[in-house]
């Protein structure tokens, strides 16, 4: 549901023509019958996989079903005046080899870094003083183990260790999200020479493994315990371990005390910007300004983006090899393979013709686990929200917390885990977990002067409600009701400052965007599908059973995020076939 600006603020001026719309049209651009290779879907990562193909000199075209680029990526004006990252709405796993390669910021990129990055207020008279208490972290660590003293000296003097501890866990996994895991099909089946050439993947596991040493099996078990064992074994303190804890469950369909959690915790600390380790950030203009990036950099080098075209089938010639797609129009356009950013279960299940594919393949990708908790609500307020923690400054500038994500509901980690039985029970959480970001805080551009954009990333509600009952205006309305209670709880005054809401249940994100179940990630970022078996056992290498095919989204290998690792990797993969015919 979206609201109308009702006259409030005064209107900001609209976003020039995006640069890579400007390329397309200077081109000439127009649809042509046959490219060396197709990309189905322009989120961000098949317009990185375009943008390299084209480098590499692979004539490349890209179909986007929508009337706007970025797939999740996409800042879109939903509340007149108030320019949102509708879906994805940080960043700062995106590979730092595509920064380079791409050259993003000569095609526009802004980024605005945030520190501090993470603020948990708390609900409590204050234990005699007259303000709550409120956990603030950042990049400084003396003020963060001065934040967490409050709860727990003890807790304080291990921050750092811990922070050290999953720094290196982090070292060690990202060599493995630059290259296809292991061939293990080529490995067990291949001829020699393909088996010889299969061991050469295994280097990045070997890296892990080496700067993992003697703690591998403490290590072991964050990958696969539940983070609250996890946490338990470092902290005492429940504000500190709830904030952590946050970070294993965001996007997925578990509780903290899920075992297997403590990998998603890693997903979210794994990244970086700017040369900083684990920062994360606001992209100027929202987070489709670096879909724009990326598209401008491919048209830049000659590749044709197109929307709304919507892609209708994957063709597929006599011998079984992949010859183009056809749009939903009716038009054919051929080409050598086909990239498809969707998700495995649009491109396999509904885009391939299904008798070109094995039936246990098939039964896999419709076994995968899609499950989503995610209800994105975003809110265009009139001014800025004022925490009982930490009250606005007089004239309602922006505070230090203000850019952070702040945790709402995120005292416990029992809290986190009620909320997640909630929707086991096929109900909306009744105390449901909510990231807050206020990225205007620090981009005055996506909003009328003086106010602001407001992203609430909540969770947990089930994709069908108990009974089977699906979401409707009244079912919708009534969570994001419940969602705005509990922030004026921490921050009164919030529900009058509402100017407009855009709310989007896990089947509206599915609708609109294309992720199945709702998944941010396409499927659960579990271990069972992860690496070796993402999206399926002996599959995991951007390559399907029909030759030519490619799998280039959050579907594939290393997994959701805004990272562009699988559209890079998948364009190389494809690269390499293309080179071998």
């Amino acid at each position: 549901m979206a609201a109308s600006g009702r006259g409030l603020c005064r209107a900001v001026a609209a976003s020039p023509f995006p640069a890579w719309r400007r390329a397309h049209t200077e081109a000439g651009g127009g649809l042509k019958p046959e490219y060396d290779a197709v990309v189905i879907g322009a989120g961000h990562n098949g317009l990185v996989a375009a943008a390299y193909l084209q480098r590499l000199g692979v004539n490349t075209a890209v179909f986007e079903r929508r009337h706007v680029i970025g797939g999740a990526a996409v800042t879109e004006e939903i509340v007149p005046g108030f320019k949102f990252s509708r879906a994805s709405y940080l960043l700062s796993l995106l590979r730092p080899q595509i920064y380079t390669d791409l050259e993003l910021k000569k095609h526009g990129l802004r980024l605005h870094l945030r520190n501090p990055y993470s603020f948990t207020p708390m609900l409590e008279d204050g234990a005699g003083s007259k303000v709550p208490r409120s956990l603030l972290l950042g990049t400084d660590m003396a003020e963060n183990q001065k934040q967490i003293a409050q709860f727990s000296r003890k807790d304080a003097q291990v921050f750092p260790r811990y922070e050290e501890f999953m720094h290196r866990l982090a070292l060690a996994i990202d060599p493995l999200l630059d290259a296809a895991p292991v061939d293990m099909a080529a490995f067990q089946h291949g001829s020699l020479l393909q088996r010889i050439k299969s061991l050469s993947t295994l280097k990045p596991l070997l890296k892990a493994g080496r700067i993992l040493g003697a703690q591998l099996p403490q290590y072991y078990e964050v990958l696969t315990a539940p983070i609250t064992k996890v946490l338990d074994q470092w902290f005492e303190s429940e504000p500190l371990k709830a904030t952590l804890a946050t970070d294993a469950v965001i996007g997925a369909m578990t509780s903290p005390r899920t075992p297997g959690s403590g990998y998603v915790l890693l997903h979210h600390v794994m990244g970086g910007l700017e040369g900083m380790q684990g920062a994360w950030g606001y992209v100027q203009g929202g987070m489709g300004a670096l879909s724009d990036a990326i598209a401008s950099s491919a048209t830049t080098h000659g590749a044709s983006i197109f929307t709304e075209k919507t892609v209708a089938k994957v063709q597929v010639n006599s011998e079984g090899c992949v010859q183009g797609v056809v749009l939903e129009d009716g038009t054919e356009v051929r080409s050598k393979v086909v990239l498809s950013n969707t998700s495995p279960q649009i491109t396999f299940l509904k885009l391939t013709p299904q008798e070109w594919l094995p039936e246990e393949f098939l039964e896999k990708i419709s076994q995968l686990d899609t499950r989503s908790p995610v209800t994105k609500i975003n809110v265009a307020v009139d001014r800025l929200p004022s925490f009982l923690a930490a009250p606005n400054a007089p004239r309602g500038h922006p505070l230090p917390h203000h850019q952070c994500s702040i945790h709402l509901n995120c005292e416990d980690t029992l809290l986190l885990h009620q909320a997640f039985e909630d929707a086991m029970d096929g109900l909306p959480s009744h105390r449901p977990m909510i990231e807050l970001c206020i990225p205007s805080a620090l981009d005055p551009t996506l909003a009328p002067s003086g106010c602001h954009v407001v992203s609430l990333f909540t969770q947990y509600t089930p994709y069908t409600l108990a009974g089977g009952k699906a979401w409707d205006e009244q079912e919708r309305d009534a969570y994001a009701d419940r969602v705005f209670d509990c922030i004026e709880v921490y921050a009164p005054g919030f529900k009058d400052s509402v100017v407009g809401r855009d709310i989007l249940t896990p089947p509206d994100l599915e609708r609109i965007f294309g992720l199945p179940g709702g998944n941010i990630f396409h499927c659960a970022m579990s271990l069972d599908q992860l690496y070796f078996a993402r999206p399926v056992p002996l599959h995991s290498g951007y390559r399907c059973p029909l030759q030519g095919l490619y799998l280039c989204g959050s579907g594939a290998h290393p997994g959701g995020g805004v990272m562009g690792a699988a559209g890079r990797n998948a364009a190389h993969a494809a690269f390499r076939d293309l080179k071998s015919k």
